[in-house]
């Protein structure tokens, strides 16, 4: 979204490690293996602003990396290299009363919804509940390191009431999808659903999502559609978005959820149309997904007056300009 928004006023080059998405069509990529080939081809490059998105950052290498780059931003960098960086948008944080640095941005603002989603902003003020079957979709991201699907599909098969149930595997699953659907041959309106398919549109037609705690509570949010967390580790754990105030029903960690606790979670907002109401009213009065335009207005201002002197103060009049 950042890329196609600013492809007209800067050259943009994509750095792709082993692991990464496939860069968007139309722009130029260079393929990294391991740590140490990003710091060379940023020595090749030389760019004038390093925008990371690639997880938590160490002080060593983000120095090496500024001694070569005037301006650094990083998204969602629980590391210490977020401090030596210029700008750090924390979308995903943390529980804490700890204070964190001037140049962080922390909080669900810097949130930017995939225009699918964002076309069906709030769609659970307009959406009625109809006669048909109720429907639970369940999606644990890309890989679902702890097998959540399988775990939340075990439990759903012991509810009794009538429900269709939809599993999303994403694109990484590290496990047997094969028992996935052996076990939902033991249910009706039950379905093991692998890509090519619409999540937008899939998360649109369900009645309740239960989903990890990481960026899809979010997407879900920006929808209005009553919500169910399991977090997938300690780190998914401590985030402070997926609570009850912003109208989710959070039962901790996956891997130690009881099976009465999560049918009962399915089935609250299905048979209560005031609490399915006020989750919907919580999420959606976020107004949350718009994102973008601050966080671009950010990238513009380092284009524009990139940090090429060392030993300055990080980031303030961003942060403070962000805000």
């Amino acid at each position: 979204m950042i890329a196609h928004t600013l492809r007209e006023e800067a050259r943009i080059i994509y750095l792709c490690g082993e692991n990464s998405p496939p860069a968007p069509e139309g722009f130029k990529t260079v393929n990294l293996k391991g740590s140490s080939s990003l710091v060379q081809a940023i020595s090749m490059i030389k760019p004038d602003l390093l925008i990371r998105d690639s997880g938590s950052t160490t002080t060593e290498e983000v120095e090496k990396i500024h001694k070569i780059v005037p301006s650094i931003i990083h998204f969602d960098d629980f590391g210490e290299g977020g401090k030596t960086a210029d700008l750090v948008f924390q979308t995903l944080y943390a529980e804490t009363s700890e204070p964190v640095p001037d140049h962080y941005v922390v909080g669900k603002e810097s949130f930017m919804a995939d225009e699918s989603t964002n076309a069906l902003r709030n769609l659970g003020l307009r959406k009625n509940r109809s006669d048909a079957l109720p429907h639970l979709v369940i999606s644990f991201g890309e890989e679902d390191e702890g097998n959540l699907s399988y775990r939340a599909l075990r439990h759903m098969i012991q509810l009794q009431i009538p429900l269709k149930v939809t599993v999303l595997v994403g694109e990484r699953y590290q496990h047997d999808v094969s028992e996935l659907r052996m076990m939902a041959l033991g249910r009706r309106n039950t379905h093991i659903q692998q890509q090519p398919y619409d999540f937008a549109g899939m998360m649109a037609t369900a009645d309740v999502v239960l989903c990890a705690s990481g960026y899809m509570p979010y997407e879900v949010a920006v929808m209005g559609i009553p919500c169910i967390v399991l977090a997938q580790n300690d780190f998914e754990l401590g985030l402070a978005f997926p609570k009850e105030q912003h109208g989710f029903i959070h039962l901790g960690l996956g891997r130690k959820v009881k099976q009465s606790s999560l049918l009962n979670a399915v089935m609250e907002p299905l048979l209560h149309e005031p609490l399915r109401k006020k989750a919907i009213a919580r999420q959606t009065a976020l107004g949350l997904g718009d994102g973008k335009d601050a966080v671009c207005e950010a990238i513009r201002y380092y284009l524009e007056y990139p940090k090429r002197e060392s030993g300055k103060p990080s980031g303030k009049a961003t942060s403070d300009m962000v805000h």
